[in-house]
Order: structure tokens, then C-alpha cells, then sequence
């Protein structure tokens, strides 16, 4: 069973992405757990949602190497 700090308020979810320049509303996030996106419970008339869920939203930045870029391909930004 997951443990209660699992669980975020919408608003704490919305504070998550948005530290990761993704932003979203609340209410967003909220329609995402009604329909079924995220997974989610209501308390008391609130609703929350699991907090790896979240995180898993974010993608971790991609790396390229320099030796894997096509031969060529910023040539003409040179100078």
C-alpha cells in the first residue's frame, strides 16, 4: 500500500511541473486524474494523486553526443 505522502494535493502537483518549466493548472491535472490519466482518490472533497505519477510526467533532459551528430550538420553556423 503506498504511503500517505504518495499522495499530492492538485495544487502540489501543479508546483512539481512547474519547477520543471512545465506548467500546468491544477484544474488541468485534475481533469487528467477524473478521466483516468493519473491515478487519483478524493478526500474530503479534494482530490489527490499519486507523486511518482507526476514525476514520471517529466522527461529527464536528452543528451546527444558530438560524435553521434550527422557529419556536417552545423557547418554552416560556423564563423
Amino acid at each position: 500500500m503506498p504511503a500517505a505522502t504518495d499522495w499530492i494535493s492538485l495544487a502540489e502537483a501543479a508546483e512539481i511541473l512547474g519547477a520543471a518549466n512545465v506548467r500546468f493548472r491544477p484544474s488541468t491535472i485534475g481533469t487528467w486524474a477524473r478521466t483516468g490519466k493519473l491515478q487519483s482518490i478524493k478526500l474530503g472533497g479534494r482530490r489527490f494523486v499519486r507523486r511518482g505519477e507526476v514525476r514520471a510526467l517529466i522527461a529527464p533532459p536528452r543528451r546527444v553526443r558530438a560524435d553521434a551528430l550527422q557529419p556536417g550538420l552545423f557547418e554552416d553556423l560556423r564563423d
